[in-house]
């Protein structure tokens, strides 16, 4: 809507960016503050958040976080999403693309949705979708802008020059990316050959949720270097760097925490980093390492 403007805004409006529901208005009572790995902090979400079995957080990633479905005006999923689908199409991506194929891009979604929480890899997605790489750029662009997807980049400084530079991919609503890859049931979904990546989508795409609701910024990346070492989300506050694994365990081991060690090269020091995972309470790994369930984000 800011192309409307008939005049500058400067100095008179915020902008926010609204996403779809997030998990503590779906789920808890609706307070939220920006995700961190504050003790006291984590000690209110428990307070305001549902707790969730495993199968209960993938009911949750498989019904999505859409508002028009969710609030129960429509009722049939499929009939939901489809018709979303083709009214994004039809609408909003006819209007930046003129002339643009409307299956062709369809397929081009699903595509990308096949590769929801996976490193970026552009011509795969142009290839299955049978366009040029430059096409498939340029369409990935406007799914941006609609806020569709979102990127992680990678994180690196000065002391990390191994890092590679490819972004990873998300979909704010895993409900959609279910949707277009075809699971039919959570439990299916559960099982799965995504579960594992649209379970790490529903965890970057929820902390994300609660800066933007607080109408904070926020600076997440993910780390991964040449020799394949790799963290699935990092973020830096208050003068320290701090790193989140994401598992689908719900009793994850204390290697896991020893992945962390290699941002001990970074300039920035190394705080508090945390395991997100199915358990269903809060834990720790170690005294550096919390293990925090999903359904608390």
């Amino acid at each position: 809507m800011m192309e409307l403007a008939q005049e500058t805004l400067a100095g008179r409006t915020a902008i926010l960016h609204m996403s779809s529901l997030s998990q503590a208005e779906l789920y808890g009572t609706g307070s939220t503050e920006p995700f961190t790995l504050s003790l006291p902090a984590l000690a209110k979400r428990t307070d305001w958040q549902q707790p969730a079995s495993a199968l209960a957080m993938y009911e949750r990633i498989w019904q999505g976080s859409m508002p028009g479905y969710r609030s129960g005006r429509y009722r049939d999923r499929e009939l939901f999403y489809s018709s979303y689908v083709e009214t994004y199409i039809n609408r909003d991506v006819s209007e930046m693309i003129q002339g643009v194929d409307r299956l062709l891009f369809a397929d081009f979604i699903r595509a990308a949705a096949c590769r929801a929480g996976q490193m970026l890899n552009l011509h795969d997605i142009a290839k299955d979708t049978g366009v040029t790489d430059e096409r498939a750029r340029r369409w990935l662009q406007v799914l941006e802008k609609s806020e569709i997807i979102f990127y992680l980049r990678p994180y690196s400084n000065n002391l990390l020059n191994r890092t590679i530079k490819t972004p990873k991919m998300y979909f704010f609503d895993t409900g959609l990316v279910a949707y277009l890859t075809k699971y039919t049931t959570p439990e299916i979904l559960m099982n799965g050959a995504i579960n594992g990546a649209i379970l790490e989508n529903y965890t970057a795409a929820e902390i994300i949720k609660t800066y933007r609701n607080c109408g904070k910024s926020c600076s997440f990346y993910y780390y991964r270097d040449k020799d394949a070492r790799d963290i699935d989300m990092v973020f830096e506050s208050d003068g320290e760097i701090h790193p989140l694994e994401i598992k689908k365990s719900t009793n994850p081991g204390t290697e896991i925490a020893s992945a962390f060690k290699v941002l001990d090269k970074s300039s920035v020091p190394r705080g508090t980093g945390a395991v997100l995972c199915l358990r269903e309470t809060l834990s720790a790994v170690d005294r550096e390492t919390l293990t925090v369930p999903i359904w608390m984000i």
